[in-house]
This record gives structure tokens, C-alpha cells and sequence, in this order.
């Protein structure tokens, strides 16, 4: 008989290693705070429903049949469509992650505030002192992404489960709250229309948000061949997924409510919404700030830890399978740490300008935070884009690539489904993309074309180059 590998990962474990990638404490306050607190509860459900179960699910297809392929996106993409598709793929799923990185060092110095001062003081901040800071933090960050630190990816991963724990932990306990300690909380009118979402332009133009909450369970396709039945267990992982997701953002929606009056929603719930919350349960528990100092001490780490990660496995993901036609070969240099440093600088460069650029036109720290969550509910669903086009080229291929499960059997239904979801996340993008101001509308605007028009310009580059040399050796020979 067989023996097992202690190594595989079963699909429950897969699950709850999905769960604690795509979705966080952060989607939740997110999600109040743009659709009206408790009113936010059907808009996921909406979501979900249309969206997030039949991509999560096409994913389970697109990783069962491609479980040989350790490239995620851009593998289902090469196999399905080309390599030059495959290199535009990974490209995407690279530099959408630049308003990402820009984003991080603010959340770990609102963290930093918060576990030293206990207070909101950052939202009184000047937005230039704000991005100067985060600059420093970026740029300290990307030269520890340069030396390959492990250890502080060891200690990441403690801490982002420990703060993960902490989010659930929160649901949990605020809803409990009445009745273990007699605290006082706001009452919940559960009639309809405390619940029932106004469709106006602003719930269409704001489900970019939405959008950008769901996603990323892609992700988790390189975990495929590690699997013990990965044509079946997948799927199960994805299936279960969506159920954890679900669940989680209901609860948690009421568990905000019971805290935050839905009519009358803090300006800067987005800034410090999470310590608010962490701190009036350690109150209703008689614990005072203990929630919040550990909460803000763990998301300090993380946060660290994820401008590092986003610097590097994104760089990594892309430079690692590329075909060299579309790259110059600078790009691909690397450094005795195993780092592309030519790439680290690349980011740099990009980083820096988002970083920079915003402040000149942006004068309130928390009009600047809630900016860049549009921004990246802009620039992140992108990469989306590719997981539905793979899993349309691959139900229009029909049965060239065999697989033991199917989210979908029927060809045509399964093209249409793809093409919904691939339809629906360009829409959130370019609704996203509207802003009342014209400073950020500008920026919404250039920062993604800017960013996708650098991956045409790459293989340019790359064309010019392998031109220069095939002259040289051409003259070479000739002199000869």
C-alpha cells in the first residue's frame, strides 16, 4: 500500500489558507463604510452570488486541469492562449501590485499610532508628511527585499494569523457581547429596509470595492499538484471558500453594526475603523486597550511583511516564467541574494512617483487613504481579467484539455459564464474609476494606463536589444 506524504495539503486546509489570503477584517470596514453599514450585507450577498461563487469555482476548474502547472494565471493563460498572452498576464499581475506596495507603509503608520498614542492623530497628519514617511518605510522594506529576509517572513506569517484570528475573534465576541458582559449596544431594527441597499449611481459606481474584496483566490493554484486529490480537492477548497466568505461577511457587517450607527458613519472609518472597533470591545470586556495594542502590534508586522512579500513572489512570479523575447535581459539580472535587482529598482521608481504624486493634490490623510483603497479596487481587479479570459479560451478548446471536475460541462454556458465575470470586473474598473474631484479622477485615470502601457514597452526594449546584438555578432564576423 501507498503511504501518504505528510507534505500533501488536504482541501479544508486549503480552504482556510484561501480564506486568510482573500479576504480580511479590512474588506468588512470597507464594505460599511462605502454601502451604508448594514445595508453592505446585501450588497455582498449580491456579490457573492454573481460573482464571487462562479469565479471561485472556475478557478477549481482552471487549477484541476492545469495541476501540473506551478505558474498560476500565467500558466493557464500560456497553455490556453500563447506565450506572448502569458507574458501580458503575468506583467498585470506584477505591476497592479505598485498602488498595492504604495498603499501598505500608511497602514503601518496608523498602526504605529495607534499601539503608541491609542488615538486617531494620524487623520490630523499633513498629507506631505504622511508620504514622506511612507517613502522611508517603502524604501527601508525594498532593501530588505533585496537581501531575501526570511525570518521576517517566518514571523509575518505568525503574525498575520494572529491578527486573522483576532478578526474572526472580534465577530465573534461583539456579537456575544449583550450577553456575556451586559454591555450596551446599538440595537438592530431587522426590518427590510434597515437592510434593503439604495441602487442609486453611487451603489454601481462604488462596486469596485466589491470587487476587489473577492478576489485573489487565484492564487492558490500553485498549491494544486500539492494536493492529495487535486482534481476533486480543489474544487472542495473553493467550494468551501465561498461558504467561510459568506459567512464571514454577514456576521461581521452585523457584528459593525452593533457598534457604528448605520445612518451616521465615521469620515474616517477607513483610516482608524478597526482600532475604533478593537477598542470598544476591549471596554465591553472590561479590558481596556488590550485589543487594540495587540491588534495594532500584529498589523504592524504583517504590514511590514506584505510590502516585502508584494516586492518580491509578484517580481518573482514574473521574471522566473518569462519568455526572454518579451523582457530585455537587464531586467533579469540578479544579485548574490538570488533578488532581480534591476527589477527592485523598477519598482522603486514606480512606487515612488503613486507614493509622491497624490500629496501635491491631496490635503486630508483620510481622504488620502480612501482614495488609495479605490485606487487598487481599480488596479488589482486587472489581473482578474486573466483568470476569466483562461477559462474562456479553455471551454472554447472543448475537450483538448481533460479534466476530472468541471464547473460546468456545457461548452457554450461555460464561455458565457466567463465572459460575465470578465465583463463585470471590467465594468468595476472603469466605474471605479470615477471621482468627484479632479485631481483624483486625473490619477485614477493615468496610474492604470500608465502601468499596463509599460508591459507593451518592455518587449520593445527587448526587440532593440537582441537587435544590437545580432549586429554586433554580425560585425564581428565581418571583421573577421
Amino acid at each position: 500500500m501507498k503511504k501518504e506524504s505528510s507534505n500533501q495539503i488536504l482541501w479544508y486546509s486549503l480552504a482556510v489558507m484561501a480564506f486568510s489570503t482573500v479576504w480580511g477584517f479590512g474588506n468588512i470596514i470597507n464594505g460599511f463604510s462605502e454601502y451604508g453599514g448594514l445595508k453592505a450585507i446585501a450588497a455582498w450577498l449580491l456579490i457573492f452570488a454573481i460573482y464571487f461563487i462562479p469565479y471561485a469555482l472556475m478557478v477549481g476548474e482552471l487549477g484541476s486541469t492545469f495541476k501540473n502547472e506551478g505558474g498560476g494565471v500565467s500558466s493557464w493563460i500560456n497553455q490556453t492562449i500563447g506565450p506572448k498572452m502569458a507574458y501580458f498576464a503575468g506583467w498585470t499581475y506584477w505591476v497592479v501590485h505598485m498602488p498595492y506596495i504604495s498603499e501598505k507603509p500608511g497602514s503601518v503608520i496608523i498602526a504605529c499610532s495607534w499601539a503608541i498614542f491609542r488615538d486617531n492623530r494620524v487623520s490630523q497628519m499633513s498629507t506631505m508628511t504622511m508620504q514622506l514617511i511612507r517613502l522611508v518605510i517603502f524604501v527601508m522594506a525594498l532593501l530588505l527585499a533585496s537581501r531575501g529576509i526570511r525570518v521576517l517572513r517566518r514571523l509575518s506569517t505568525l503574525a498575520g494569523t494572529a491578527m486573522f484570528a483576532m478578526s474572526l475573534l472580534f465577530i465573534l465576541l461583539m456579537i456575544a457581547a449583550p450577553a456575556l458582559t451586559n454591555a450596551e449596544v446599538l440595537s438592530i431594527d431587522w426590518t427590510p429596509s434597515t437592510f434593503t441597499p439604495n441602487f442609486n449611481p453611487a451603489f454601481f459606481l462604488n462596486i469596485s470595492i466589491l470587487v476587489y474584496a473577492v478576489g485573489g483566490c487565484e492564487k492558490m493554484s500553485p498549491y494544486v499538484n500539492k494536493m492529495k486529490d487535486p482534481s476533486r480537492d480543489f474544487s472542495k477548497g473553493m467550494i468551501a471558500l465561498t461558504g467561510m466568505v459568506v459567512l464571514c461577511a454577514v456576521l461581521g457587517t452585523i457584528a459593525l453594526g452593533m457598534m457604528f450607527d448605520s445612518n451616521h458613519i465615521p469620515g474616517d472609518l477607513m483610516t482608524n475603523g478597526a482600532y475604533y472597533a478593537f477598542q470598544q470591545l476591549g471596554v465591553h470586556y472590561g479590558l481596556g486597550d488590550l485589543f487594540l495594542i495587540l491588534y495594532a502590534i500584529c498589523n504592524i508586522i504583517t504590514q511590514v511583511s506584505v510590502i516585502i512579500l508584494s516586492v518580491d513572489a509578484p517580481l518573482r512570479i514574473m521574471l522566473n516564467n518569462v519568455d526572454t523575447q518579451y523582457v530585455p535581459s537587464a531586467l533579469l539580472k540578479q544579485n548574490k541574494y538570488g533578488a532581480y535587482s534591476n527589477g527592485l529598482k523598477l519598482v522603486f521608481v514606480i512606487v515612488s512617483v503613486i507614493i509622491i504624486v497624490p500629496a501635491l493634490g491631496i490635503s486630508n490623510v483620510d481622504v488620502l487613504v480612501k482614495w488609495l483603497v479605490k485606487l487598487n479596487s481599480v488596479c488589482m481587479p486587472l489581473r482578474y481579467l486573466w483568470v476569466f479570459a483562461a477559462y474562456i479560451a479553455l471551454k472554447k478548446a472543448g475537450e483538448r484539455f481533460p479534466a476530472t471536475y468541471r464547473f460546468v460541462k456545457n461548452r457554450r454556458l461555460g464561455m458565457f459564464l466567463g465572459g460575465w465575470c470578465f465583463a463585470l470586473t471590467a465594468y468595476a474598473c472603469l466605474s471605479g474609476i470615477y471621482s468627484d474631484d479632479p485631481f483624483r479622477l486625473m490619477l485614477n485615470i493615468i496610474t492604470p494606463f500608465i502601468l499596463i502601457g509599460l508591459g507593451f514597452i518592455m518587449p520593445y526594449f527587448a526587440k532593440r536589444e537582441r537587435m544590437k546584438a545580432q549586429n554586433s555578432s554580425e560585425q564581428n564576423i565581418v571583421g573577421k
